[in-house]
C-alpha cells in the first residue's frame, strides 16, 4: 500500500460520514394522501433541516400488512385505534415516552381515554385525527321524498319503509364490515363488538332488509357522487362528506350537502401518529411528532380535510365554520353517544368478513 493510499483514507471515511449524516437527515412517513398540509412539510424541513419522504396507502389493511409484516422502511405511521391494538399485540411498535415530548399536554384527555382502551397508559399512539361514521346527504333530495323524517337518524338507512324511497337518488354504504357490521349491532341497542351468534344474526338480518335498497358498497366514491348528486344518501366518514359538501358549494349546485351525526349514536374513529418498532431514523420520527403537536400544524389539515384535530390548542386555530359544526366537533351530550374504534380477534372479524362478502355480494 502506497502513501497515497494512506493520504486518501481520512478523506473516504469523511466523505461516508457525510454521505451516511445526509442519510440520516430524513423521516420516512406513510400515512393516507394529503394527510399533512403541505405548507406544514415546509416548515418542518426548513426548521429542522430533516426531509420528508412521504408515501400514501388507500386502505388501513395495506398500512397493517406493511407494519405487522416489519422491515417497511417507515419512521412514522399513521393507523386507526384498531391497527394500533393490533400493532402493539404483534409487538411492531416502539413506545414513544410523553416525558419531554413538547406539545404533548395539548391533547384531548377524552380521546386520550378512549385510546387507553387499547393503548394502555398511551404508550405507543399520539391522537393525530378524529372523526365519525355517520350521514352525507344530498338535503333537498332526501326532505322531497321523506319530508317529516329526522335527517339525523339511522332510520333513514335501516328502515325499509324509508330506504326504499331513496333508493331512486341513490343510496351509498363505505366498504369496511367491523364498522357497518358495528354500527348495525348498536342500532338495534346491542354491542358493536358483540360476538354473541344471536347479536350478528339480527345485525345481519337488518343489512338483509336494506341491501334491495342499496345501489353500491364501495370506498372512496361517496365524496364525488354527494357531490355531483349521482348518490343521495351515504353513510361514510364526516370528512368525506364534508368535502363533498365543499365541492357542491364550489360548483354552485342547486342543493345543499351536508352531514349529520346520526342521535342514535355511532362509531368515532381516530388515527394516531406511531413509529414501527424497526424504525432506521427514530429521533427524526420524534422530531416530526413533536412538530405536528403544535397548534398551528394540525389546524391547516382541519381547514381543508374538515376532519376534527386531537390537538385541543389548535381548535381556536381552525376556521370558525369549521370548529362551531357540531357534526365536525360535536357537543358534549353527542359524545356521550360516540363508541370507540376497538380491536377485534382475527375469528371474530373473519366471522363478519364472511357476513359482508355475503351482504356485498348480493349487489
Amino acid at each position: 500500500m502506497g502513501p497515497s493510499f494512506k493520504l486518501c483514507l481520512p478523506a473516504l471515511f469523511l466523505s461516508m460520514a457525510v454521505s451516511a449524516q445526509a442519510e440520516e437527515n430524513v423521516v420516512n412517513l406513510y400515512s393516507w394522501a394529503d394527510y399533512v398540509a403541505p405548507q406544514t412539510l415546509q416548515r418542518f424541513e426548513q426548521e429542522t433541516g430533516i426531509h420528508v419522504r412521504y408515501d400514501t396507502f388507500d386502505s388501513s389493511e395495506v398500512l397493517e400488512t406493511k407494519l405487522l409484516t416489519g422491515g417497511s422502511g417507515y419512521d412514522v405511521v399513521v393507523p386507526s385505534s384498531s391497527v394500533l391494538a393490533r400493532g402493539l399485540a404483534a409487538g411492531a411498535l416502539k413506545a414513544i415516552p410523553h416525558e419531554g415530548l413538547k406539545g404533548y399536554a395539548n391533547l384531548d384527555p377524552d380521546l386520550l381515554g378512549k385510546l387507553a382502551a387499547v393503548d394502555p397508559g398511551n404508550r405507543y399512539g399520539v391522537p393525530y385525527t378524529w372523526g365519525t361514521l355517520g350521514l352525507g346527504m344530498n338535503v333537498e333530495a332526501v326532505k322531497k321524498r321523506l319530508p317529516n323524517v329526522p335527517l339525523n337518524s339511522l332510520d333513514l338507512l335501516f328502515k325499509p319503509e324509508y330506504a326504499s324511497k331513496l333508493k331512486d337518488c341513490g343510496v351509498a354504504i363505505i366498504d369496511s364490515p367491523q364498522e357497518v357490521i358495528g354500527l348495525a349491532l348498536h342500532y338495534l341497542g346491542k354491542d358493536p363488538y358483540s360476538t354473541d351468534k344471536s347479536d350478528l344474526s339480527a345485525a345481519e338480518a337488518l343489512l338483509h332488509q336494506l341491501q334491495p335498497n342499496v345501489l353500491y358498497v364501495a370506498s372512496g366514491r361517496q365524496i364525488n357522487d354527494l357531490a355531483n348528486g349521482s348518490v343521495c344518501l351515504a353513510l361514510t366518514y364526516n370528512g368525506d362528506a364534508s368535502m363533498a359538501a365543499d365541492q357542491a358549494r364550489k360548483a354552485n349546485k342547486p342543493y345543499e350537502v351536508a352531514y349529520r351525526i346520526p342521535k342514535e349514536g355511532t362509531l368515532v374513529w381516530q388515527d394516531n401518529l406511531a413509529i414501527p418498532k424497526d424504525a432506521p431514523h427514530p429521533e427524526a420520527a420524534r422530531a416530526f411528532i413533536e412538530f405536528m403537536l403544535r397548534p398551528e400544524s394540525v389546524a391547516a389539515l382541519t381547514n381543508t380535510l374538515f376532519f376534527a384535530t386531537a390537538n385541543q390548542a389548535a381548535t381556536p386555530l381552525v376556521d370558525e365554520a369549521v370548529r362551531t359544526d357540531p357534526d365536525i366537533y360535536p357537543l358534549a351530550d353527542v359524545r356521550e353517544r360516540l363508541y370507540a374504534d376497538r380491536s377485534m380477534s382475527l375469528k371474530d372479524m373473519r366471522q363478519r368478513t364472511r357476513m359482508w362478502t355475503t351482504f356485498r355480494s348480493r349487489q
